[in-house]
């Protein structure tokens, strides 16, 4: 099967990222599907799409936890709020509690801002 030219793109784009990038790319996807699923809840009641973008960010969160690298002090921390995104994401799921999205979305911006900041250094 042969791919869109946007998927071509895409997979060429994070293929040369560099795992700066990368990470930062990931937060940006979560931060998008949690302002999604804000708005399938609130706007469009649709269970079905928020339960979708409330997975993808659970899988993205995943992602990130399983790349961490334990001999630094601060993959301990990161694991650690990783964890408490997991249960907040499982929470928010299971109620579709929209204001438990809003209370993660800015941790999720500040650790990007974060991630952004010290990849331009590399």
């Amino acid at each position: 099967m042969q791919q869109n030219p946007y998927q071509k793109y895409m997979q060429q784009a994070v293929t040369t990222m560099t795992p700066g990038q990368l990470v930062v790319a990931l937060y940006d996807k979560a931060i998008t599907e949690l302002n999604k699923a804000v708005y399938f809840i609130e706007e469009e009641h649709s269970i079905p799409k928020a339960h979708n973008s409330i997975t993808r960010v659970s899988d993205i969160v995943d992602t990130l936890d399983a790349h961490l690298k334990e001999k630094y002090e601060i993959s301990k921390n990161l694991a650690a709020m990783y964890q408490y995104f997991r249960e907040n994401l499982l929470q928010a799921n299971i109620k579709k509690d929209p204001e438990i999205l809003k209370t993660l979305i800015p941790f999720f911006q500040e650790l990007r801002d974060a991630f952004a900041e010290a990849s331009k250094g590399f």
